[in-house]
């Protein structure tokens, strides 16, 4: 079978390789895969600024037909669409060391190959509704918005919800914000990608570069928000809390603008500001998301799909940064 593979840290490290066909054990389902899509952790393993092991398949977000099952798996039968989850061992509850390592597409070998064998138990089935290529972009972006904000978050009607960016993380949450009800109030430094965020459902709408004091900006405007969806880090981190109302909520997701931060006691202490690190999710979290995402027919917003052998050229697009929602690559 074909597999894209790292060598070793660096772009120049990658290549198309031949892999033995592999065989599902006892308790293992084999599965075809048929899609993957990329998140800005991949980058990261790709540049060599993440712990991973070498060789290296990449991507942890993928999904596939089971081809074959092994011994004793009655879970899923061949012809099902199914996904694995990020942590092949964390199947319920919150992270901890003994769940969350290791992780697919760093620790160790990610999807980005025609076949893959998984545990039939770190595997979920995916909404019949969607495409591969949506249905490709669930395991890490859909389930840390998720986990944001119904476990964290715990988002309810008439919540205002504060979401920056239009990546896939940013747009998840805008969605399942939206299903539960809350008002939501997202930026971004593009009019067109904030009109797009109009037509899923965003009801306040700022220019990041126009209007440098956004955060103050939207608290004029809603009157202080109750969850934060924040993508960025150090450099958003305080304009964010300034739009933060007393008990405010910060599901703290990205580092795109680097791992450190002054921490505006400001805000955090006078308003009862609560933090909380977002590490994706377990199976059982996946399971509800899906659940959710197959009874309101959500359907996932895919920007661009790219061949099997261009994952260079979808991890450049994504470092742009000028996509609007998710980037796949097509496998089978």
């Amino acid at each position: 079978m074909k597999a894209i593979q790292f060598s070793a840290a660096g772009f120049d490290n990658l290549a198309i390789v031949e892999l033995p066909d592999p065989e599902p054990g006892p308790g293992q389902i084999l599965i075809a895969m048929k899609a993957a899509s990329i998140n800005f952790r991949d980058i990261v393993v790709a540049s060599g600024k993440y712990p991973a092991k070498w060789p290296l398949v990449p991507l942890s977000d993928g999904v596939g037909v089971v081809e074959a099952v092994g011994e004793g798996v009655t879970r899923f039968k061949a012809g099902d669409r199914v996904s694995p989850i990020y942590a092949p061992h964390w199947l319920s509850g919150p992270p901890s060391d003994a769940v969350t390592s290791p992780a697919l597409g760093g620790d160790i070998d990610g999807v980005l190959r025609q076949k893959m064998v998984a545990d039939a138990k770190a595997v979920v089935a995916v909404p019949d509704h969607l495409t591969d290529a949506q249905a490709a972009t669930l395991t890490v972006a859909g389930v840390t918005a998720w986990s944001a904000l119904v476990d964290f978050g715990r988002v309810k009607p008439g919540d205002t919800v504060l979401i920056e960016g239009t990546g896939g993380v940013s747009l998840f949450a805008l969605q399942f914000a939206k299903l539960a009800g809350a008002r939501i109030a997202i930026i971004s430094s593009s009019d067109e990608k904030l009109e797009r965020a109009r037509a899923l459902g965003a009801d306040i709408l700022v220019n990041y570069r126009e209007t440098p004091e956004w955060g103050a900006a939207i608290a004029k405007a809603t009157g202080g928000v109750d969850l934060i969806v924040e993508t960025i880090g150090a450099d958003t981190l305080a304009n964010a809390l300034e739009a933060a109302k007393k008990g405010a909520r910060v599901a703290q997701i990205g580092l795109r603008s680097g791992p450190g931060a002054a921490l505006p006691l400001q805000y955090f202490i006078p308003r009862a500001v609560t933090m909380a690190g977002i590490l994706v999710g377990s199976r059982t979290a996946y399971e509800a998301m899906n659940r959710a995402i197959a009874l309101h027919g959500l359907v996932p917003v895919v920007d661009q799909a790219f061949g099997f052998d261009q994952l260079g050229q979808a991890l450049g697009t994504l470092a742009k940064g000028g996509h609007f929602g998710k980037l796949v690559l097509e496998i089978g």
